[in-house]
């Protein structure tokens, strides 16, 4: 059995194409869940849903993110309402009090569903609003997570980083933002102070991840401030990888990322944008994956091949050369 940390698109592009090395049945995933906002009362897991829509063979790849050709009527009726009736538009929070009243969601990550400003489609957001009624009911995200993979046909465990909840937050000088807003309604643009793991102090490690973190880990080129940054501030978590062999996949090349925000937030939270400051926040991986263009020497085993990603060949590629890493290190 082999366990992969993923968040974003960089680890669900090197499982797209990892079938044949690490079989999905042999394999388990724990999601960022510090990405997941609530979004006119239903909750949003976007890095679960990537690997869940992935393996139940309906993520749309142009985007990865959301099912493919999914329609998308309910998002311009809410538009189309919001516009005639002069109603305001962009990211919204619910009041202070609203953040925290009822089912436990944690703080600033509750918005209005008025014009929406994450693109929803109507299948994608058939599967939040069972997630939500599955969490009201009683059943932990966990469970809920489960009962959403056997709907889409899908043998990989995918389990969530905790059940508790973790708001990726970002300081800027305009004020905090969710991660979501942030980047999704904002493209990156303000300023990047500080990053803000809200709640992780109080959460919890579940049995399933703790099992999960007992077999070889492989981190994907996912960000490693807002996609492993969440699960490492799991109190229990960083320590237990430091306990199981670990390889990562450096999402730079020297100091060059191949996409997303990863170099500003880096930058933002004082490490070196650039595969060495990738190392220097990974102290417990005991081996990395890097291209062969990256100039960086590291003072552990290193494993080199073309690590960029744009096909299931990639990935395939890519996660050879992660089990010749692994072959190394176990």
């Amino acid at each position: 059995m082999v366990t992969f940390l993923s968040g974003g698109t960089g680890t669900p592009k090197l499982l797209s194409g990892a079938e044949s090395v690490f079989p999905a049945a042999e394999t388990t995933v724990v999601g960022n869940t510090g990405d997941d906002v609530v979004l006119g009362g239903h909750l949003i897991c976007p890095d679960i849903d990537t690997v869940l829509f992935l393996d139940g063979g309906v993520l749309d790849r142009e985007t990865w993110w959301g099912i493919a050709d999914d329609s998308a009527a309910t998002h311009d009726e809410l538009h189309r309402i919001a516009d005639t009736a002069g109603l305001p538009t962009g990211p919204q929070y619910l009041s202070d009090d609203a953040q925290t009243g009822g089912r436990a969601i944690g703080h600033w990550r509750r918005f209005s569903g008025v014009a929406e400003f994450m693109h929803i489609g109507d299948r994608d957001r058939a599967v939040h609003v069972t997630r939500t009624g599955l969490l009201d009911e009683g059943h932990s995200l966990t469970e809920v997570t489960r009962l959403l993979a056997d709907a889409f046909g899908v043998d990989r465990d995918i389990v969530p980083m905790s059940d508790d909840p973790v708001a990726t937050l970002i300081h800027t000088p305009d004020g905090i933002q969710h991660f979501q807003e942030w980047w999704v309604a904002h493209g990156g643009e303000p300023t990047v102070e500080d990053v803000e793991f809200r709640g992780s102090e109080r959460a919890a490690m579940t049995p399933a991840v703790e099992s999960a973190l007992g077999d070889p880990v492989v981190i994907g080129p996912s960000n490693p401030v807002t996609s492993i940054g969440p699960m490492r501030a799991v109190p229990g978590f960083e320590a237990a990888l430091r306990e199981t062999p670990v390889v990562a996949v450096s999402p730079f090349v020297g100091g060059e990322v191949f996409s997303g925000p990863a170099a500003t937030l880096m930058a933002s939270v004082g490490r070196e944008p650039a595969t060495a400051g990738v190392a220097a926040v990974y102290p417990f991986a005991d081996a990395f994956v890097l291209d062969d263009d990256d100039p960086t020497e590291l003072d552990r085993p290193v494993v080199r091949t073309d690590t960029r990603i744009d096909d299931t060949e990639d990935a395939t590629r890519v996660t050879r050369a992660v089990d010749d890493a692994l072959a190394v290190i176990t």
